[in-house]
């Protein structure tokens, strides 16, 4: 009876309450670094993100703004990357991938347990979208 409590009980909780008790360490640290309008794409800016991992760190799974197409490259470390359903993909150091608009980022994770790994993401969006990152839970 206690195991059938416990499940319902953990079954219950939000997601995002899960999530917020996971270790910080494990969470990526994310920084507008730059965003800047297109001066001749009236409506469009690009917007750089560094995304840093600490060693074992993660981004949950997630979608970008509607608008948004991402050139990401990886500037230091490795990063393990699966966008929609293709295949769990390693970046070194200087390599790179995109996502389109609608792509979802079902694995977004330092490819190392021991070292660092860092990326800029620059978004090419629309100039309103101001949430460029939304989890999902699947």
């Amino acid at each position: 009876m206690k195991r059938i409590l416990c499940a319902v009980l953990i079954a219950s909780l939000p997601f995002g309450s899960v999530l917020a008790q996971s270790p910080k360490e494990k969470s990526a640290k994310v920084t507008l670094v730059y965003q800047h309008e297109v001066p001749n794409i009236p409506g469009k800016s690009v917007k750089g993100v560094l995304v840093e991992y600490g060693p074992g760190g993660y981004s949950s799974g997630h979608t970008h703004a509607k608008s948004a197409f991402i050139y990401a490259t990886v500037l230091e470390g490795s990063i393990r990357s699966q966008i929609n359903d293709g295949p769990v993909t390693v970046y070194k150091a200087g390599q790179n991938f995109s996502e389109q608009p609608g792509d979802r980022h079902r694995v977004s994770a330092n490819g190392s347990k021991t070292k660092p790994a860092k990326l800029l993401a620059v978004f090419v969006v629309d100039t309103n979208e101001t949430e460029l990152t939304t989890p999902f839970g699947d």
